[in-house]
């Protein structure tokens, strides 16, 4: 059984140590035909207007642009040792304004909590008008954290409308979907 938390504030100082603990998320995403594919990554966070919004420097694959396109739902998980983890259901669109780019870039150099992030450059040479530089934002609508030490679960939910519709109507709404 897991805990609910109805505000994100509640759950925040454990979401970012853990984010900062942990660092690369399992970025997973569906195909066409409901395979899953995953992926090593690492995503940088800020709280705006208290809520999280995740944001990743990545390179516009053709199959992650393929799986975006027919379903944008996402889930990054992260996970340690002492079996803390934090599980970030998500939409992730494309963001491609310029603006918005540098301001990634930005956060990636200073660390998005502090000390996660590295330096785009070594990746993006060109510098965040790189044209293989993209980036991807990420809003979460479901946080599951699980503390290691004795599995205990909290759960946050974004307060609203459902996550985005999806060609596939069955999944248009994960939010009312068993929490295991």
């Amino acid at each position: 059984m897991a805990d609910t938390v109805s505000e994100f504030s509640e759950i925040q100082d454990s979401f970012l140590s853990y984010i900062r603990d942990i660092k690369y998320a399992t970025m997973v995403t569906v195909d066409r035909r409901h395979r899953p594919r995953a992926r090593v990554l690492l995503p940088v966070w800020e709280i705006v207007d208290g809520e999280p919004v995740g944001w990743l420097a990545s390179y516009r694959t053709p199959v992650k642009s393929a799986h975006l396109v027919d379903n944008p739902h996402t889930t990054y998980a992260y996970w340690n040792p002492r079996q803390n983890a934090v599980f970030v259901d998500s939409v992730s669109t494309w963001a491609d304004d310029e603006k918005v780019k540098r301001h990634v870039w930005d956060l990636y150099k200073r660390g998005g909590p502090p000390g996660v992030g590295y330096d785009p450059v070594h990746h993006w040479p060109g510098g965040p008008d790189d044209p293989g530089y993209h980036v991807l934002r990420i809003d979460p609508w479901r946080i599951q954290l699980v503390r290691g030490s004795d599995l205990r679960s909290t759960l946050w939910r974004k307060q609203g409308p459902a996550p985005a519709a999806t060609p596939y109507g069955a999944l248009s709404d994960c939010s009312q979907a068993a929490d295991h």
